[in-house]
């Protein structure tokens, strides 16, 4: 059928990787940072178009037949009537409209109205939140804008000669606050909530579609955000669920329809492949473990952790760490403090407060899972994604804790496979070549399998020491 790249455009770099369209084997790659501070919570998006070419040079798109465009998620990028840029843009780790979240959840009437109405309660990461920020603090700059669109958006949209025609994808959609997965709308009411005005929003394609033809003849599919990518990358389907263990942690799923939270823990994302990926996300995950390291004064970081954790044993003599260093979203418990317990003499040992950080990790995001599996989420399989999935401490707890298969994939650009997964199904849709039901059947990625076995009952007694911890401290915490 040809080849097809994939383009990802994270918050620090380009990556694209370009694979034969039939069975996905990846022929060449490319990457270029992007040439932007790295903690920048404004970016010119220029930059992003400079590491692209960069990313992109030597040939390597030479032959290539379509493109899928992952970008990163939550960036606002505000335009005026003419299609030019307000203000830079403002990218997904800008704090700044904490407040302005706040201030909308309490404008429509709580946590629960929102997540009615759009599968989520505003986050200061989110663009209806960025659109509040920006109308509270620069009402001029936002006076004068009349389109909104995200990165991957921006960067489709570039791609293909900035036509009138503009668009984006149900997954990228599905992060914005204002576009709802249960109904498949806009909420353009909440928009002008937000913004105080009205503005022109991307047309949402489906996850086959293209988004036009470059002038070159390249076909671009519809793109979409970085964590759809990645699942279309991975290859997940119904009873897979994907735990990524970053400094703050997150459980997402494969499900049939969305979900509504009125407590706010669950977002209802969109994927790219027409099913649905509802988040649960926790504040503190490889965060507790890297102060558990400094607090023994390991200098040999997590991996030195990692073989003390495993001088313990299940249980960690009866020491329980609850991880919410920095307060906690899962459960809501946004100003507390983390807390170690069950110190008695014998379990006073550097082995025993290792096993029960990692225990207390992993418990944590097993209890976000079981929000998922609370509303009826089938996990049958669990992909462990970070650097921190390759520590034997965390293989040999998971599949107890979590009561599943993990699978640990080996390390590959997941989204801009996930990206070049799309272009090849847009690329055959419009050949009539393959079915708009259903991606191409790309070899899965490779990986370590880890079964729970015989450790099942251990995990359970784990997770019951620490749940009766948790809710001593914090007693229904997960129940209100």
């Amino acid at each position: 059928m040809g080849i097809v790249a994939g383009l990802d455009s994270s918050s620090g770099f380009t990556r694209i990787v370009v694979c034969d369209a039939e069975t996905g084997a990846v022929l060449r790659q490319g990457y270029a940072p992007h040439p932007v501070e790295p903690k920048a919570t404004e970016v010119d998006p220029q930059a992003w178009l400079l590491s692209l070419g960069e990313a992109a040079s030597g040939g390597l798109l030479e032959g290539v037949q379509a493109i899928g465009v992952s970008a990163q998620q939550h960036g606002l990028v505000p335009l005026d009537r003419q299609g030019a840029l307000v203000r830079p843009a403002l990218v997904g780790n800008d704090k700044r409209a904490q407040v302005a979240a706040a201030d909308l959840v309490e404008a429509f009437g709580g946590r629960q109205a929102w997540a009615e109405a759009v599968g989520c309660v505003p986050q200061a990461a989110q663009p209806v939140a960025k659109l509040r920020w920006l109308a509270r603090t620069e009402p001029e700059a936002a006076a004068r804008v009349a389109v909104v669109m995200q990165p991957h958006d921006w960067l489709v949209w570039q791609l293909l000669g900035r036509p009138v025609r503009r668009t984006t994808d149900r997954g990228a959609a599905s992060g914005t606050g204002y576009w709802s997965a249960g109904t498949g709308a806009y909420r353009p009411d909440l928009v002008e909530l937000a913004l105080g005005h009205q503005a022109a929003l991307p047309e949402v394609l489906g996850p086959a579609e293209a988004a036009g033809t470059t002038p070159e003849g390249l076909l671009i599919s519809a793109g979409t955000g970085e964590t759809m990518a990645a699942a279309l990358g991975l290859g997940l389907g119904t009873g897979d669920a994907v735990v990524s263990l970053g400094a703050s942690g997150s459980v997402m799923a494969v499900h049939h329809e969305a979900l509504a939270d009125p407590r706010g823990m669950i977002t209802a994302f969109a994927d790219a492949a027409g099913m649905h990926l509802p988040v649960v996300h926790t504040s503190n995950a490889v965060r507790a473990l890297r102060g558990t390291a400094e607090m023994l004064g390991l200098d040999g970081g997590l991996e030195e952790l990692s073989a003390l954790a495993l001088k313990s044993t299940p249980g960690a003599s009866g020491l329980v760490l609850l991880p919410y260093l920095e307060g906690e979203r899962t459960p809501q418990l946004p100003h507390t403090a983390g807390t170690l317990s069950g110190l008695r003499r014998e379990s006073m040992k550097p082995e025993h407060l290792a096993r029960a950080a990692f225990e207390g990790m992993l418990c944590s995001l097993a209890d976000a899972m079981d929000v998922l599996r609370g509303r009826g989420v089938e996990v049958r399989r669990v992909f462990l994604l970070g650097a921190a999935a390759e520590l034997p401490a965390v293989q040999a707890a998971a599949p107890a804790i979590f009561g599943a298969q993990v699978v640990v994939p080996q390390p590959a650009d997941y989204a801009a496979v996930g990206a070049a997964r799309q272009a090849a199904w847009a690329l055959g849709v419009s050949r009539g070549a393959l079915s708009p039901h259903e991606p191409p059947a790309w070899q899965g990625a490779a990986a370590q399998v880890f079964e729970p076995g015989e450790e099942l009952a251990v995990g359970r007694a784990v997770r019951q020491q620490y749940g009766a911890t948790r809710e001593q401290l914090h007693p229904g915490a997960f129940s209100g």
